[in-house]
């Protein structure tokens, strides 16, 4: 016979396993995490500041990476600091709603940066493909509208995740073998049947891959085509040039958020699971500012710049 709702005990928090199998390195995970977290900080927040100052950098291009160096930041800030309390404290609890709430800022950011990247990609192909047009395709009022279109969509897709979470009812176990609340992690240790959940996330995370990875690799694709037939060296260089750094946060997002959906669901992969975690949520939000800055000539020539004329308060 089946117990009825009234006698199940309702979970109120969450145990987030993280690195505790490991207690030689949590001393060390918590150094390293810091650090990272520091420069993620430091490097996504100084970029939008470098953005907003420099009007050699007020173009579209970097217009779409201030917001994908502000949403890093706001993601790392959602996971890392309650990885490094776990990492340091014997009580890893985190309450029910927390959890819920981790979630669902994950989740605006993470389908914000996705649709943030593929903007960046048309702006790309506007670019090389279309010089003679791009301030008047890549208009201030079409950026603004790409961007406000990828924060609405991902505001529309957490709640929608969230509110498929709310439904279900969560009696127990409360052990979450990973250090952030993920959605499928949070669906298996329901005690109501996940099916409709894990269908809608697995639409919604389909559909937002897809459709992303269709438009930067259609783009590319004409980008591409239209550099090769360049007469000059130096013109495919320039060009080249221009996507590199977009290419490259492209190939380490996509390529992190692929992993972790292609690690074999089993028993033996949740070590696995939890690398991937690290990537694409610790490791990926301090990539983005370093590969901008290290590979762009403008970046680095506002930097040094701002450097040698800094700002008087």
């Amino acid at each position: 016979m089946l117990l009825s709702r009234e006698n199940q005990s309702v979970v109120t928090t969450f145990i987030l396993l993280g690195f505790s199998e490991y207690p030689g390195l949590q001393v060390p995970l918590f150094l390293i995490f810091l650090a990272v977290y520091t420069v993620t900080a430091v490097g996504n927040l100084g970029m939008v500041v470098l953005i907003r100052i420099s009007s050699k950098l007020h173009t579209p291009m970097y217009y779409f990476l201030s917001h994908l160096s502000f949403v890093d930041f706001c993601y790392s800030t959602v996971v890392t600091p309650k990885l490094l309390e776990n990492l340091v404290a014997e009580d890893r609890t985190i309450c029910f709603m927390g959890c819920i709430l981790q979630f669902s800022f994950i989740c605006v950011f993470a389908v914000v940066e996705t649709f943030i990247l593929a903007a960046m990609a048309y702006d790309r192909f506007v670019a090389v493909c279309n010089p003679l047009l791009y301030t008047v395709v890549m208009s201030q009022k079409l950026c603004v509208s790409l961007v406000a279109a990828s924060y609405t969509w991902g505001i529309v897709s957490s709640l929608t995740l969230t509110y498929s979470l709310l439904a279900l009812s969560f009696c127990g176990p409360n052990i979450i073998n990973n250090f952030i609340c993920e959605y499928s992690v949070l669906v298996s240790v329901s005690c109501s049947d996940p099916h409709v959940s894990q269908v809608l996330c697995l639409v919604i995370t389909f559909f937002d891959e897809v459709s992303s990875l269709l438009i930067i690799l259609s783009t590319y694709t004409f980008i591409f085509l239209t550099v090769i037939r360049m007469p000059s060296a130096g013109g495919r260089q320039k060009a080249f040039s221009t996507c590199a750094s977009h290419l490259t946060a492209i190939t380490v997002f996509h390529g992190a958020v692929l992993f972790l959906y292609c690690v074999p669901d089993s028993q033996n992969s949740w070590l696995l699971v939890k690398v991937g975690s690290v990537l694409y949520a610790v490791v990926v939000p301090m990539l983005n500012p370093l590969i901008y800055s290290l590979r762009n000539k403008d970046v680095k020539e506002s930097m040094r710049k701002l450097l040698s004329h800094p700002i008087k308060f």
